[in-house]
């Protein structure tokens, strides 16, 4: 009898069970609150100067990722790559800001999670490098997953400015008035890199108080979750786009400008689709291409072959080996270097070393707290050696142990101990810019250019047009070279972007360039604007003739191709420093008209001419010259 009973009851226990199985469940919502310029500084990570109790209890019963990466360290290709789940360098987005023609039929993560049946919404950046017109169910400050047909499954983004660098450094009362306890600048650690000064602790101490207000923002969201009776039923995503937004973090391609803090919440219901992962914190390396694969998975969808990243989530779960990240133009100041990690190891290649990372540039010199603190301790000659390399030439390579030396304080690059480790991460970072098609590698305006019949994705892998693997065997000559005669047959090469790379190797050489005064002259009327611009540039700043290059950067500053190519004219100009001057009436009176408007009371708009404007604008104060 006994045996009997036992056999029914596992029957019934059996038969339960195949039920629950077949028993359908709804798809979850997804809840993505994003915030700007934050690095991993949350009471979760074990932060003790944190005030964070709305994220920490998240935390507490879900999954703190400890190696969360942008693959930007500045937003609009950081959020490009997020919305795409494609590197940024593949589309051509890698740049701030721009306004890129993307493939007609790429259809990006809202646009993907509607055909599964969701209710997108999106409240309200969206900052992507191309137009988000026609992408959202919902779009805007009142965009909201209230607004959708109740039942409906949503994915809904809400992206909080409060931490941007822009408040963080100023002191707006206002932006902190919620709080009633601030943070104490006596109580601030400071990185080595920066000045231990009275400042650098006041800014850090705002910096966190506008953390807990963001914090705030958090706990207002997830209590409407709970109005709604929602929490249960969705899989919440916080996160930051990049690291603070403060020198060597925002626009830094170490880790300080990568990594980002990134908790996730599943609702128990829903603890299948993470099965792969144990509450408490997360290991498992994780970059923002990775998350539009990883939600579509959540949604029960597969991601598009274009896609480039992983879903990182669920039975399914792929690792990686690597992250990748790029730095390209920020703002109006140009760069180009790559970089890998492999959970121990960063390496960075900068294929234009000899600009350092703060230039001659508004966005550096315009009233930002913390960048006023370093050029003020600078100019007393009381920086440290660390401080002062934000203001050099970069290495070309950069090589750090993250386990021993987290603040990246110092280059094992030319230790022979790390030569293995070099030379396998120096790889790793040519195949994946050969396998993505990286766009980085042709000057902005002529990339524009190459992709106007089509998109730059495409223009991209026309492998007749962009000759990637010949423009990577030049570029890769910048700031090693030691023969300049090595350049000649890239510097007659019939390819712009080869010629572009041979010029940048031509400037960035420490020794005498005179050699290569006929060549540079010749360049002069290179049939690509941007290479003439660079032409100019040099022969002026490196071998004195501005007789012969001042007349063709007056001509390209009245009759640029495009507005990408006015923007390196402009920058060429800027960098001339006083040497500018006969310059200034046209500026004055044929450039600025043209780029006029109400942005900052002084720019058209926020994306090239804005960025047009700032660089003329440093011209002018370059020159002595007033900004009205």
């Amino acid at each position: 009898m006994r045996v009997l009973l036992s056999t029914i009851l596992l029957i019934v226990f059996f038969t339960s069970c195949e039920q629950e199985k077949k028993e359908p469940i709804d798809p979850p919502n997804i809840l993505w609150i994003s915030a700007e310029d934050i690095s991993p500084a949350w009471g979760c990570y074990g932060d003790s100067m944190a005030t964070t109790p709305n994220i920490d209890a998240l935390a507490n019963n879900g999954y703190v990722f400890t190696q969360a990466f942008s693959n930007a360290p500045i937003c609009a290709p950081a959020r490009a790559t997020l919305i795409t789940g494609i590197y940024a360098t593949s589309t051509g987005t890698q740049n701030l800001r721009s306004d890129i023609p993307i493939p007609a039929d790429l259809k990006i993560l809202p646009q993907l999670m509607s055909e599964k049946g969701y209710y997108t919404s999106n409240n309200a950046k969206t900052d992507y490098n191309f137009s988000p017109d026609g992408k959202w169910d919902d779009l805007g400050r009142e965009a909201h997953w209230r607004n959708r047909e109740k039942e409906q499954p949503f994915f809904s983004v809400f992206n909080f400015g409060i931490t941007h660098e822009g408040h963080a450094n100023t002191f707006v009362p206002g932006d902190t008035e919620s709080l009633q306890e601030k943070h104490n600048p006596k109580d601030m650690v400071v990185p080595p890199y920066f000045p231990d000064t009275e400042e650098f602790r006041s800014i850090l101490a705002h910096q966190y108080d506008l953390i807990t207000v963001f914090d705030q923002e958090v706990g207002r969201l997830i209590a409407q979750l709970k109005e709604d009776d929602l929490l249960e039923n969705t899989i919440v995503f916080i996160f930051s786009d990049h690291g603070f937004g403060l020198p060597r973090y925002k626009r830094w391609l170490y880790d300080t400008g990568l990594r980002v803090p990134f908790v996730l919440y599943a609702p128990e219901k829903y603890k299948h689709l993470v099965s792969n992962l144990r509450p408490g914190n997360v290991d498992t390396m994780v970059g923002f291409v990775d998350f539009a694969p990883t939600v579509l998975g959540l949604a029960g969808g597969d991601a598009p072959k274009i896609m480039e990243g992983r879903n990182f989530l669920g039975p399914n779960a792929q690792n990686k080996e690597y992250i990748f990240g790029y730095r390209d133009r920020a703002d109006d100041v140009f760069d180009v270097s790559r970089s890998v990690f492999d959970g121990r190891y960063l390496y960075i290649r900068n294929y234009l070393p000899h600009r350092p990372y703060i230039q001659n540039a508004q966005i550096f010199n315009k009233g930002k707290r913390s960048y006023d603190e370093l050029f003020r301790v600078k100019d007393l000659g009381e920086l440290s050696e660390e401080s002062l390399k934000l203001f050099k030439p970069k290495a070309p390579e950069e090589l750090y142990d993250l386990q021993q030396d987290p603040h990246e304080l110092q280059n094992l690059i030319d230790d022979p101990q790390y030569e293995e480790v070099k030379n396998k991460l120096y790889e790793q970072v040519k195949h994946h810019i050969v396998e993505t098609r990286d766009t980085g590698f042709m000057a902005e305006g002529q990339m524009m250019i190459s992709g106007e019949n089509s998109s730059v994705y495409e223009a991209a892998r026309d492998t007749s047009q962009y000759r990637l693997e010949h423009v990577l065997e030049v570029a890769e000559l910048v700031g090693r070279i030691q023969d300049l005669d090595q350049l000649e047959k890239y510097i007659q090469s019939q390819d712009p972007s080869v010629r572009f790379w041979a010029l940048n190797a031509i400037d960035a050489f420490e020794g005498n360039i005179s050699s290569q005064r006929e060549n540079l002259l010749a360049a002069l009327n290179d049939s690509s604007q941007p290479n003439r611009g660079l032409a100019a540039e040099i022969l002026i700043n490196r071998l004195n003739r501005p007789k012969e290059a001042l007349g063709i950067l007056e001509d390209l500053l009245q009759h640029p191709e495009n507005e990408v190519v006015l923007l390196h004219i402009a920058v060429n100009v800027r960098n001339l420093g006083e040497k500018a001057a006969p310059l200034i009436p046209i500026i004055k009176e044929k450039v600025f008209p043209k780029i006029a408007g109400e942005v900052w009371g002084r720019y058209k708009n926020w994306s090239y001419p804005m960025f047009i404007g700032m660089a003329l604008d440093q011209t002018l104060i370059n020159c002595g010259e007033s900004i009205e």
